[in-house]
């Protein structure tokens, strides 16, 4: 039995893109390859990047896509702002974002249609899975390719229920459904569970659940001097700013014998008296979650709202042995055991004691983080979701000898 082969298309593999899921993707993609499957992996946005764990192809559209970034960031900064920002409740389509993904249609999308052919051809994978490439941008292309080669094609939204119409998405990119059909696909496979009827309602003919999770290897416990008190990181606060306030803006005012830090970029909204860090490489995150005594997990709304919405960061910092406090999460018990695992508060008043108790009692706080790793390692590896994904597209492994 030859193993399985997929040929992966993926948003960036480029870590330096600070996409937040491309780190996740890194940690799936070797979990599958630690499952058997030969991986081919190819970009949509930037170069193509090598690791152990998976072959690459090229990226047919690199001078179009960096162009675009490129002009995005200028209108931007005339804007004196960062990025262009949308509205976080049913952002409408701008006249640039219509004259964009006309643009996309026309030139960008045949190119891709022709690269994937050719990549299907070449390869004869067993599936194709799109991750978090936005859905109209590659309209046709899937029912193209089941027709021609009898090939499954899934796609892997892992921002569900951000990514939907209602909410628009990060304010990096697109607003991923607008003009999609995601009827092409024979899957949509969502990080969150509450999001699949939602999906069902936008044309996906099957929808599935698949988590996200940490590498335990990577996202371990680090022999490090603690060096603060309290730390969040995050890409940007954008629908949680509300508990910004409340779990580290409020907090920190009050308390001036803890030290708050935030690693990160782009917090608009109220972050109290806490050192701003700026950006952390991806190779010392473990190293920074370690160096905290408490570290802080932050959902956005719609994550927070829609129930067993997974976000990537309780799963890293429970494998890390971190001591969390979170903000309510609804379905955060689906993962984790509250009270035990982690803790969850929901006023500033209750934030500040279960920081004030865990800093106080390095031995409690330990006790958490070692039960929350244990979780992960029983239940919430990438190994687990690897296996899992393996399961849905119906693909099997060759047996260990």
């Amino acid at each position: 039995m030859r193993p399985p082969k997929i040929l992966a298309v993926a948003s960036a593999i480029d870590l330096d893109f600070r996409y937040g899921c491309t780190p996740a993707w890194w940690q799936l993609w070797k979990g599958m390859y630690e499952a058997g499957v030969d991986l081919v992996v190819t970009p949509y946005r930037g170069r193509p990047v090598e690791a152990p764990w998976w072959r690459v192809a090229r990226n047919p559209t690199f001078r179009e896509g960096e162009s675009y970034e490129a002009v995005r960031g200028a209108l931007a900064r005339l804007k004196g702002d960062r990025y262009l920002r949308r509205v976080e409740v049913n952002p409408e389509e701008s006249g640039l974002d219509k004259l964009t993904r006309e643009t996309i249609s026309r030139w960008v999308t045949p190119r891709w249609k022709r690269h994937l052919e050719n990549l299907v051809e070449a390869e004869r994978p067993d599936a194709v899975i799109v991750f978090t490439v936005p859905m109209a941008h590659f309209r046709g292309i899937p029912t193209a390719l089941r027709e021609r080669f009898g090939v499954p094609v899934a796609f892997y939204d892992g921002d569900v229920p951000m990514s939907l119409p209602e909410y628009g998405g990060m304010d990096t990119g697109f607003n991923p459904y607008h003009g999609a059909d995601p009827s092409e696909y024979d899957c949509v496979l969502s990080n969150s569970e509450g999001g699949l009827e939602r999906l069902l309602e936008l044309g996906a003919r099957r929808a599935e659940a698949l988590f996200w999770a940490a590498d335990p290897e990577f996202f371990a416990p680090q022999s490090v001097e603690k060096e603060v008190d309290v730390f969040f990181y995050g890409y940007g606060d954008k629908f949680r700013r509300e508990w910004m306030e409340t779990m580290v803006g409020e907090p920190s005012r009050r308390a001036a014998d803890l030290d708050f830090a935030l690693g990160g970029l782009d917090f608009q909204g109220d972050t109290g008296r806490s050192r701003l860090l700026g950006d952390i490489p991806f190779n010392v995150f473990a190293r920074a979650i370690s160096a905290a005594r408490v570290n802080v997990n932050l959902t956005r709304r719609p994550h927070a709202t829609v129930p067993a919405s997974s976000t990537a960061r309780p799963f890293e910092l429970a494998s890390s042995g971190a001591a969390i406090v979170s903000n309510p999460h609804a379905g955060i018990d689906r993962w984790f055991e509250p009270g035990r695992e982690l803790l969850v508060v929901e006023t500033a008043e209750e934030a500040l004691a279960a920081y004030r108790d865990l800093v106080a009692d390095p031995g409690q706080a330990e006790e958490m983080g070692r039960l929350a790793r244990e979780r992960v390692l029983d239940e919430h590896t990438y190994a687990h979701r690897a296996r899992r994904l393996l399961e849905l597209l119906e693909l099997g492994v060759p047996a260990p000898v």
